[in-house]
């Protein structure tokens, strides 16, 4: 009948909090004739506990919870048993972090990806706008794309009428955060034909070498 629990819970189970604030773990040996000995892990890798926090009971405070700890697992052992252990996994909860500006310059009819990256728990929605309005997304001209993290629009082919600011707004129950990208769409340099520039080259350097031919007599007299 020897067991542990972890904040009364005699299983594993995830405990959601905010980032931030502390978060207090209670493990407790029940159903023990003897004192035992218990130890605390994060992860793979084992917590440092003080004489008098290890015998029957033991407690150890995460302080403060950050966004980093989404997602670990704290698991108390007993000592002489490994294998009698209660985990817990963290669900960190904290909104969408994103902010600032970007400025960008495009040439005419060549493709330009507006990239923002952001964290969020629970998973964020986002939104696209152009000038503060809602961006209308024209096929074969935008495209989307999207993870937990990133969040991509593309342009094809920019436009002069692509001129604008770009606003990325990723919004959860929790908060939102939100970019602006300044898109400045320039004027398409000029292409010389690669073709038509040898082919001039080639014509100027035999020109030359008839004209050296044609002369040899004469700058061999010299």
């Amino acid at each position: 009948g020897l067991e542990l629990s972890v904040n009364n819970h005699a299983a594993d189970f995830s405990l959601s909090t905010l980032s931030g604030p502390p978060v207090s773990l209670s493990c407790l040996v029940q159903n023990s004739s003897q004192a035992e000995e218990l130890l605390w892990y994060r992860g793979d890798g084992k917590v440092d506990l003080k004489d008098g926090n290890k015998v029957n009971v033991s407690n150890i405070c995460i302080s403060p919870v950050t966004e980093s700890d989404n997602g670990v697992t704290f698991t108390c052992k007993l000592a002489r048993d490994k294998s009698v252990q209660v985990s817990v996994i963290l669900d960190v909860q904290f909104p969408p972090r994103l902010t600032g500006e970007e400025s960008l310059q495009i040439e005419e009819d060549k493709d330009v990806i507006l990239s923002c990256s952001a964290k969020s728990n629970p998973q964020a929605q986002t939104a696209w706008y152009k000038n503060n309005i809602t961006l209308t997304l024209q096929q074969n001209r935008y495209q989307l794309y999207q993870t937990s993290e990133v969040f991509q629009l593309s342009i094809i082919k920019v436009q002069k009428s692509d001129n604008g600011t770009y606003t990325c707004v990723v919004k959860s129950s929790l908060g939102e955060g939100r970019k602006d990208f300044h898109l400045i769409v320039k004027d398409k340099k000029p292409v010389f034909p690669k073709e038509a520039v040898i082919a001039a080259v080639v014509v100027v350097t035999l020109t030359v070498l008839f004209g050296i031919v044609a002369r040899k007599d004469k700058i061999f007299k010299v």
